[in-house]
């Protein structure tokens, strides 16, 4: 009972640390909210708002159907232009993208003879060009296709493509963005805020009063994991319920307490990972340098920026040691396809054991510095 109530009342310690420290109070609150909100909304491979321009020089009855195809958000609204000025508007960055419609289009569609279009594409905006032109290519496709079905009667289409979006149906990127950004900022600022109050106290002095008192490193080491991991759980729960949900209306497939149970095996893990980095730091800048380090690999080869499935195989053998890949893992399974406990507990164990052989790690490590300390 002696050690709990230790553990509890150095932890409330902490809380009052934290409370003290404005701007990581406010770093924190902004990194579960505008942070996620703009790397949701900032960053997208949709196309909005593509200016397009079209050559018509067939002047029929499909040159005018696929030019008014084209609607907002997507593409901004056509523009017909001449032959001519195709060059300069392109070269001017007017237009993205510049379709040509050769003569006599509808009428050797119409004959079944074979017929081209042009579509000249702006590929300075790479992503916006290479997911317009596939925009484009369907549009036209259907449209064309569409337009012979209903004016000629012995029009076949070869084959229908029918393509069904499970857990995004709309391809919306901000879906994806926003808790791959959350996720990120759990593993950050949880060993921030831990490996930042260890070394805050060794810098303050603050850490000889505690080895004066009858403590031991599990109970100091204890106060931080709970009173850290407390912090960033409420973070959590707020952001996902108020900003990811709220704000985003990014929908919840599955159990939020389950997901929020995953958090709470993770943070075991984060926790550690900023006692070990606070314990190996001296100063406040080697720790910086060490975090950009360390989460900079974690995050790449967690699968949450790119697919771990594009990692040499080597590489994705390795990445079954990193609880980050367990719990991009976990997290997309619950919140995008509804998963349950049946589906996830391997990653729940994995994020357990991993979390719990590296807190005894940083433990032993912990402690022989307080021990060199005294």
């Amino acid at each position: 009972m002696e050690t709990l109530a230790n553990i509890f009342w150095l932890g409330t310690k902490e809380l009052r640390s934290l409370r003290s420290d404005r701007v990581l109070v406010v770093f924190v609150i902004y990194a579960f909210s505008l942070a996620i909100i703009t790397q949701a909304r900032g960053t997208s491979s949709e196309v909005y708002n593509a200016s397009i321009a079209f050559v018509d020089e067939d002047h029929s009855t499909l040159s005018k159907k696929l030019i008014h195809a084209f609607f907002p958000p997507q593409f901004k609204p056509p523009v017909e232009i001449a032959a001519r000025e195709a060059d300069a508007a392109m070269d001017s960055g007017r237009f993205m993208f510049v379709v040509v419609i050769p003569p006599r289009y509808e009428l050797n569609l119409r004959a079944g003879r074979r017929a081209e279009v042009q579509v000249n594409i702006d590929a300075t905006a790479m992503l916006q060009a290479s997911v317009g032109a596939s925009y484009i290519q369907n549009i036209l496709s259907t449209e064309t296709a569409d337009f012979l079905s209903r004016s000629n009667a012995k029009f076949t289409y070869p084959a229908q493509l029918v393509v069904r979006k499970a857990f995004n149906p709309n391809g919306d990127t901000s879906w994806f963005s926003s808790i791959v950004a959350m996720i990120n900022q759990v593993t950050m600022l949880t060993t921030i805020l831990t490996g930042a109050a260890l070394i805050r106290e060794r810098e303050h002095g603050t850490i000889e009063h505690l080895l004066v008192m009858p403590l031991s490193a599990l109970e100091i080491a204890l106060a931080k994991v709970w009173s850290n991991a407390l912090v960033i759980l409420i973070a959590v729960l707020a952001s996902l319920f108020f900003v990811i949900r709220g704000v985003l209306h990014v929908p919840i497939a599955g159990s939020p307490m389950l997901f929020l149970f995953g958090v709470v095996l993770y943070l075991f893990f984060a926790t550690a990972l900023g006692v070990f980095l606070g314990t190996i730091a001296r100063t406040m800048a080697q720790f910086a340098l060490l975090i950009m380090l360390i989460l900079m690999v974690l995050q790449l080869l967690s699968g949450g920026s790119t697919p771990v499935e594009s990692q040499p195989p080597w590489l994705q053998k390795l990445t079954f040691l990193l609880p980050s890949r367990h719990f991009v893992s976990f997290s997309q399974s619950i919140i995008y396809r509804g998963a349950g406990l049946e589906s996830v507990w391997p990653n729940f164990l994995a994020v357990a054991l991993i979390g719990l052989a590296f807190f005894i790690f940083s433990l032993k490590l912990f402690r022989r510095s307080i021990s060199l300390s005294r």
